[in-house]
């Protein structure tokens, strides 16, 4: 008997935006304890650090659901005007289709049934009716340069055709009209507060502050444009006279280094935002003001970036994104009106620089090249650098064409989202604020990918998931904050700007709106050596969280792994997809497997080999491990749950308030059992550096496998107790190999 997820909270009828709607995250991961998440937010309030990105150019990017051309005319030309009409009339009289959000990441609830007079297949209908759809850009360019720009302002991002036609579309569009409400309600929260106080953070510099008043700027400039209220003009002077040190009390060093360039995050941050306040209202600025402006950003910005400029070379990660877009946007917006040439030549040299770093971020399959939390950076800055030069430039000069895998990059996000979470592995960064996930809608609408565009929206419109390459994702809906979810890595250990943890084999598992086995995130940035190098000699690896230890993996000889490993892996699926639907179970027949050979990631070993599987109609987990060893072997997961366990040491139960999952060792070689063990560092391992301790980690608890060297099989087999499920409904599978492992070897 499949489960039936209705049932998961069977106190109201709908098992999505149930009787407990808001995701229930374990709280141990990373200190402090999240606090509760307030059972207030309706789908209004989504993304309200993020609408201003969303409508903006629609941003960069489209209507959603409406598309006018990009590509080519055929593309937008797809589909009928009457199924055109018809699908957006649909869509008008249904509003916003997710009922709520929940979760530490915003993530949309659905309603228990799809109303499928509105959402069937196809999802997407593609128009060119002026009510719903861009105009097309009449800035044409037939021989495009960076340093030629469009004489009409804005430059950046939105253009002034887009604004001329943006109210229109928000009349006709209830995403737009709750976004635009969304920003017109932040703007008028920032203009109560005061600017932006300076504050420096020993690990970030100002990044945080920058970022705020990225955020702020972009926000007075929409609602000016939107209203053509000065007063807006008023607050964005204010907020940028702040960030001069023009203001009593000054801003920062009084000096050119006010900016921080030697954390040139900070500087290309605050370069954008003031390129974004220059350019969007360069009508109403005075002559004065935009001096002032220009001199503010030639004085601590682009002068001499270079000096600064480590980013610069073998960085494909979102350091050289966010930089290049920063001075990129500033210089942009200036151009012609900076008389000394600076601007004019770092254009000339950030664009082939992000194609030759910032281009490469994302491997082959989309894969982000440091961890899911920083391609939030890096493809803000991609998405915002390369809407900026197509707007301001009429091309992206192959910045979205030279890697095929930023064409897939949108899909890694969308696979390592859980139902309330990332698999976070790695560190996760410094807060948000502007970067987010909206350059879906951008790379949707380039790549002609309207899946993109839906998933960022809210629309459940995406295939079973694809396992990518060297780790993978599994779930059993894209629609249910309830829904079983792993997902596992087994990727190198190198070349990830010093981001990730020493992790081959780590997994995360989601079910019952909970995290059962999650990571730690983030050391202590301002660590001794947290960023010195990813070499195996490195001091990073002497932290309890980046050690091989502090992930869910399995410990050989009580060592970290090899930094030089090189897994090998093969996956399969059976192809399921929920379709439009968000009211979904899984049939029978229905799984995934994902097996990584990772030995080369031990000093000890002849073979170690780590599978992991849905079993069940996508109901169970099965993590199989085959190990030979000439070391200690210790197989860890690392839980928030309160762990019982059974006196044969066979079964762990794990709860979470209300919610419990079972743990089961199947067919145990002799001496092996459950055990726990505090989240702390072993006695054996190597000291900090002097003065600088673990961070502790309240809350979590190690269940743990530990054998002598030797050869062992490890079968876990993990299941949630979904509410209204008998026993007899969950399945014991038979001990098949990991090199007999199909889509057929286990129930």
């Amino acid at each position: 008997m499949a489960a039936n997820y209705a049932s998961v909270n069977n106190t109201q009828t709908s098992p999505y935006g149930s009787g407990d709607p808001y995701y229930n995250e374990s709280t141990g991961y990373v200190t402090p304890h999240r606090p509760p998440v307030k059972k207030t937010s309706n789908w209004i309030k989504y993304g309200v650090p993020a609408a201003i990105v969303i409508v903006v150019g629609v941003v960069v990017g489209a209507v959603l659901g409406t598309r006018a051309a990009n590509k080519s005319a055929s593309e937008s030309a797809a589909g009928s005007s009457a199924a055109a009409t018809s699908a957006i009339g649909a869509k008008n009289d249904l509003g916003i289709f997710p009922t709520g959000t929940d979760s530490l990441y915003m993530l949309p609830l659905y309603p228990a049934t799809t109303n499928t007079a509105a959402f069937t297949v196809p999802t997407f209908v593609s128009t060119n009716n002026p009510d719903y759809a861009w105009p097309q850009d009449p800035f044409q360019p037939s021989n495009p340069n960076p340093t030629q720009v469009r004489s009409d302002r804005p430059r950046l991002i939105a253009p002034s055709y887009k604004w001329a036609v943006l109210p229109q579309l928000i009349a006709n569009d209830p995403y737009l009209s709750s976004w635009n409400n969304t920003i017109f309600g932040n703007a008028s929260t920032y203009n109560a507060l005061p600017p932006v106080a300076y504050y420096y953070d020993g690990g970030n510099g100002i990044l945080d502050i920058a970022r705020q008043i990225k955020q702020r700027v972009k926000a007075f400039s929409y609602v000016y444009r939107m209203t053509n209220d000065t007063k807006w003009v008023d607050r964005t002077w204010t907020e940028l006279q702040n960030a001069a040190g023009n203001l009593t009390g000054g801003w920062g060093p009084d000096n050119s280094t006010k900016w921080n360039p030697t954390h040139f995050l900070d500087t290309a941050e605050l370069t954008a935002a003031y390129g974004i306040a220059y350019d969007w209202l360069y009508d109403q600025w005075t002559s004065d003001q935009k001096a002032s402006i220009v001199w503010t950003m030639i004085e601590y910005a682009v002068t001499d970036p270079l000096y600064f400029g480590w980013w610069t070379n073998n960085t494909d990660g979102n350091w050289n994104c966010v930089c290049n877009n920063g001075l990129t946007m500033g210089s942009l917006a200036i151009l012609g009106d900076d008389t000394s040439g600076t601007a004019q030549q770092l254009l000339g040299m950030t664009v082939t620089n992000a194609l030759q770093n910032c281009a490469l971020a994302p491997s082959s399959d989309g894969t982000w090249s440091e961890t899911p939390d920083y391609w939030y950076f890096g493809t803000t800055g991609h998405a915002e650098m390369s809407a900026s030069l197509l707007s301001a430039t009429g091309s992206s000069y192959q910045l979205l064409d030279i890697n095929p895998g930023f064409n897939l990059t949108s899909l890694f996000h969308m696979y390592v989202v859980g139902p309330g979470s990332l698999f976070n592995y790695g560190d996760t960064g410094p807060n948000k604020f502007t970067a987010t996930a909206n350059g879906l809608l951008f790379y949707g609408n380039y790549y002609n990918q309207p899946a993109y565009q839906l998933f960022q929206r809210d629309q459940a419109d995406a295939p079973d998931p694809v396992e990518h390459v060297l780790w993978a994702s599994m779930r059993s809906s894209w629609a249910d904050e309830n829904a079983l979810f792993v997902a596992i890595k087994a990727g190198t250990l190198q070349s990830h700007q010093t981001h990730n943890d020493l992790d081959c084999g780590d997994f995360v598992m989601d079910a019952l709106g909970t995290r059962w086995f999650g990571e730690l995130g983030d050391g202590n940035y301002n660590a001794y050596g947290y960023f010195e190098s990813d070499a195996q000699d490195s001091p990073r690896w002497l932290y309890y969280r980046k050690r091989t230890e502090g992930q869910n993996t399995v410990l050989i000889g009580a060592q970290n792994q090899n930094v030089l490993a090189a897994p090998t892996v093969q996956f399969d699926s059976s192809g399921t997809t929920q379709g439009p639907t968000t009211a979904f179970n899984a049939p029978n027949g229905s799984n995934a497997y994902f097996i990584a050979d990772i030995s080369s990631a031990y000093f000890n070993v002849t073979s170690l080999s780590r599978g992991i599987r849905l079993l069940n109609s996508r109901t169970q987990v099965l993590l199989q491990d085959e190990i030979n060893a000439q070391a200690s072997v210790m197989w860890r997961a690392q839980t928030n749950a309160t762990v019982s366990i059974s006196n044969s040491g066979l079964t762990a139960t794990l709860t979470i308030g209300t919610q419990t999952v079972q743990v089961d060792l199947l067919n145990p070689p002799s001496g092996a059992q459950f055990t726990t063990m505090d989240a702390v560092r072993l006695s054996t391992d190597p000291p900090t550096p002097s003065g600088n301790p673990d961070q502790p980690n309240p809350g979590v608890t190690v269940l743990v496998i530990s054998l002598p060297a030797g050869t062992y099989t490890l079968e876990v087999l993990m299941t949630p107790q979904w509410p209204g499920v008998s026993s007899t409904s969950y399945v014991t599978p038979s001990s098949v190999p990991l090199n007999q492992w199909s889509l057929t070897s286990h129930p």
